[in-house]
C-alpha cells in the first residue's frame, strides 16, 4: 500500500507543478481530486481518514469570504473599481500607483485570487480605451495583489491555512506581516516603473481605443458590503473562533431581497476549494506511511528544518514556483507537525512574496494572465519574468531582514 500512496503522491505533486498532464484535460483540482479518489478506492484511506484529513475552519474560512466577496462583486463594486482605476490618473506614474494601491489594499481583506479575478477584464478596457498598455499595470495588479495580500492571515489561501494550524492571532499577524507587505508593494510599483519606463503607451497587436459604457454601482449592495467587513474585523477581536465568524458574516450576506444565494454560490471558487480538501486527502494518506515523520526526524538533527531563514528562503522560493505557493505550503504543513510561531509567519510571508518570481508561481499571476487574454491582451512569461524576479528577490530580502531584526526567526 505505501508504493501505492507514493505514486499517487508523486503523481499529484507532478501534475501541482506542470499544471496538467501533457495530451489531457485535467488541470490542478481534477488532479488532486482523482488522486484523493484513487486513494479511496484501493483503501489506502477509508472515508473516516478522509474525512478526517480534511481542515475543515480553513475552508469554512475560504468559502465564507468567497460568499462576502461575491457581495461586493454583485453589487457592480470590481467593475466599478477597475474602471475609475483606468480612468483615475493622467499620467502612468500616477495611474500605476493608484493600481498598486487599490490592488493590494483589497487583497489584504478580500483575497486575492478573488480581487485579480474580477478587476482584470475591466481593468483591461478601460486602459485600451485610454489607449495605454495594459501589460505593465496587469503585471503592478498582479503583483501587488500577491504583496498586499501577505499582510493579513485572510489574504490569500495559504495564510488562511497558516493561521488555522498555528492558532495565529489575526491583530498580531498583521503587526508582524504588515510592513513587509507595505514594502513589497512599494517595490512592485519602484520595479514595473522601471522596467517599463517609457513603454507605457500603445499597446502592440491589441485593438485599441475602444469604448468602455459606464458600470453601474449599487450602492445599497456595497454598504451592506462593507458593513460585513467591518463587522468580520470586529470579530476577530473576540473570543470566536475565527471561521465560526467567517461563516456568520457569509450567512448573513445570503439573507437578501435582491441577489439570490444561487447567484451567489455561483460566484465561489468550488475549484479551489475541491483543490484543498483534496490536497489535504493526499498528503494525509503519506503521512500514514511513517515517511514524513522520519524525514522530519533526518532534518531536525542534521539542522536542515526550515525554521531558519537560510532554508526557508529558497524551499519558499523552490515550492512557490514549482508546484505553486498554496500546494507548496499544504505539503510542508503537512510534513512539519507543530512549527514555531515564527517560522509560520516567514512561511506565510516568503510563500506569497515568492509568488511573484515566475508566472505560474501564484494563483493570482495565472488568473491575470488567464483573464486578460479572454479581454485580447497576452502577457507572456518572459515579460512577467523581467519584472517578477527583482519584485520577489527584493521583497523576500526585506521579510527575511525584517523576521530576523524582529526575532522572529534566526539567519
Amino acid at each position: 500500500m505505501t508504493a501505492t500512496i507514493l505514486i499517487l503522491f508523486g503523481a499529484t505533486y507532478l501534475g501541482m507543478a506542470l499544471g496538467r498532464f501533457p495530451g489531457l484535460s485535467i488541470d490542478r483540482t481534477g488532479i488532486a481530486l482523482v488522486a484523493a479518489i484513487l486513494l479511496l478506492a484501493t483503501g489506502a484511506l477509508d472515508t473516516g481518514q478522509l474525512v478526517a484529513a480534511v481542515d475543515f475552519p480553513t475552508i469554512f474560512i475560504l468559502l465564507g469570504l468567497m460568499i462576502l466577496s461575491a457581495q461586493y462583486a454583485g453589487s457592480g463594486f470590481y467593475d466599478w473599481c477597475a474602471l475609475k482605476v483606468a480612468q483615475a490618473a493622467r499620467s502612468p506614474a500616477r495611474l500605476l500607483a493608484v493600481i498598486v494601491l487599490v490592488a493590494g489594499g483589497l487583497s489584504a481583506v478580500l483575497a486575492n485570487d478573488v480581487v485579480v479575478f474580477a478587476m482584470t477584464p475591466m481593468l483591461c478596457l478601460g486602459l485600451l480605451a485610454r489607449k495605454l498598455d495594459p501589460r505593465p499595470y496587469l503585471i503592478a495588479l498582479a503583483g501587488a495583489a500577491n504583496a498586499g495580500s501577505a499582510a493579513t492571515m485572510i489574504g490569500n489561501p495559504q495564510n488562511i491555512l497558516i493561521g488555522q494550524v498555528g492558532h495565529l492571532d489575526f491583530w498580531r499577524f498583521l503587526a508582524v506581516c504588515g510592513g513587509p507587505a507595505l514594502a513589497a508593494m512599494l517595490i512592485v510599483y519602484v520595479t514595473v516603473w522601471l522596467v517599463w519606463r517609457g513603454r507605457f503607451g500603445e499597446p502592440e497587436g491589441v485593438e485599441a481605443g475602444r469604448k468602455v459604457e459606464p458600470v453601474p454601482l449599487d450602492r445599497w449592495q456595497l454598504g451592506k458590503a462593507v458593513a460585513a467587513t467591518l463587522a468580520l474585523l470586529v470579530l476577530f477581536t473576540r473570543d470566536i473562533p475565527q471561521e465560526h465568524s467567517v461563516l456568520l458574516v457569509a450567512g448573513v450576506m445570503m439573507v437578501s431581497r435582491r441577489m439570490a444565494s444561487r447567484d451567489m454560490l455561483g460566484m465561489v471558487d468550488w475549484h479551489l476549494l475541491i483543490l484543498f480538501a483534496a490536497l489535504f486527502a493526499v498528503n494525509h494518506a503519506l503521512g500514514l506511511t511513517g515517511i514524513p515523520a522520519a524525514l522530519v526526524g533526518d532534518l531536525q538533527a542534521a539542522g536542515w528544518l526550515p525554521d531558519r531563514l537560510a532554508v526557508m528562503v529558497p524551499l519558499a522560493l523552490a515550492g512557490s514556483n514549482s508546484i505553486g505557493n498554496v500546494p507548496a505550503v499544504i505539503l510542508l504543513l503537512a510534513a512539519w507537525p507543530n512549527p514555531p510561531e515564527g517560522a509560520l509567519y516567514g512561511l506565510a510571508l516568503l510563500s506569497t512574496l515568492a509568488g511573484n518570481l515566475l508566472l505560474p508561481g501564484s494563483l493570482a499571476n495565472i488568473i491575470v494572465a488567464e483573464r486578460a487574454a479572454a479581454s485580447g491582451v497576452r502577457l507572456g512569461f518572459v515579460e512577467h519574468a523581467r519584472c517578477g524576479v527583482p519584485m520577489a528577490l527584493l521583497s523576500m530580502a526585506v521579510a527575511a531582514v525584517w523576521l530576523w531584526a524582529g526575532g522572529w526567526m534566526a539567519p
